[in-house]
């Protein structure tokens, strides 16, 4: 796909994030756009962010459970790019209108102390690399029509991040088993979704293995301090003007959000 194609879906990218509305699906429009292709708008998107001022703080990973992939029906993960803009502290009044087709998923958060660059990266590297892992939500935004998405629609919208939420007890990665840390979702004070870390890739650190690795490929690395969001182990839930939605982690703590 040539540059000014790539170029042209990155403006009506642009575009439908600052109008909060959705675009037609590019697959249907592009059938020869390959995923390669999808992750060259979102770079494209993510460069034009950066240089308007946006600060760049970590990355998404996304899709990396049976769940969501079911929920989907999508088969392989993605990944998206975090500004700073997009993360919000535990309580947060948050504005449902900032988004689109507005979704909450539960996940772990990995904060980087050291800089992952693949090829070859394994779990250990990064379990050394990380300096603690902290619950956090993850808000998704579809500025693209839902119905019928491919992985090359999802990547071009930056993996749908919308904003995440972060809060509970930080923890080092030696002093939990991360594979069974659990939550149960909240929506107006009434359980909807529960989940086990381990259903991110038998363990989540196995999600920013992959992350660092695919980023390899696109020429790029994860930097010290840097968010990663490492996947969701419960399916998206969505969210509507007025809830509140809280997510118990039991010994590490809990977040709570509302959506105004």
């Amino acid at each position: 796909m040539d540059h000014t194609t790539i170029s042209a879906i990155a403006d009506e990218l642009a575009a439908a994030e600052a109008s909060r509305t959705t675009v037609p699906l590019l697959t249907g429009r592009y059938p020869d756009m390959t995923i390669e292709d999808s992750y060259a708008v979102q770079n494209e998107w993510r460069r034009r962010g950066i240089a308007a001022g946006r600060r760049p703080v970590g990355r998404k990973i996304g899709l990396t459970s049976k769940v969501m992939q079911a929920a989907t029906g999508i088969t392989e993960p993605d990944y998206g790019a975090i500004f700073a803009d997009m993360v919000y502290e535990n309580g947060s009044v948050i504005e449902h209108s900032r988004f689109s087709n507005v979704r909450i998923e539960v996940e772990l958060a990995f904060v980087l102390k050291d800089a992952l660059a693949g090829p070859g990266v394994t779990v250990f590297d990064v379990l050394r690399a990380t300096e603690y892992v902290v619950p956090a939500l993850e808000i998704l935004s579809s500025r693209i029509e839902m119905a019928g998405r491919t992985i090359v629609d999802t990547v071009s919208d930056n993996a749908a991040m919308g904003g995440m939420v972060y809060g509970g007890v930080p923890v080092s990665v030696d002093t939990v088993d991360l594979r069974w840390v659990s939550a149960l979702l909240y929506r107006n004070e009434t359980i909807e979704e529960s989940g086990v870390a381990a259903a991110v890739l038998n363990h989540p650190a196995n999600g920013v293995v992959w992350l660092a690795n695919k980023l390899a490929q696109h020429g790029d690395r994860l930097e010290p301090g840097e968010i990663v969001l490492a996947g969701s182990f419960t399916r998206p839930m969505w969210v509507r003007p007025g809830d509140t939605i809280m997510a118990d982690y039991r010994d590490l703590g809990a977040i709570t959000c509302r959506f105004a």
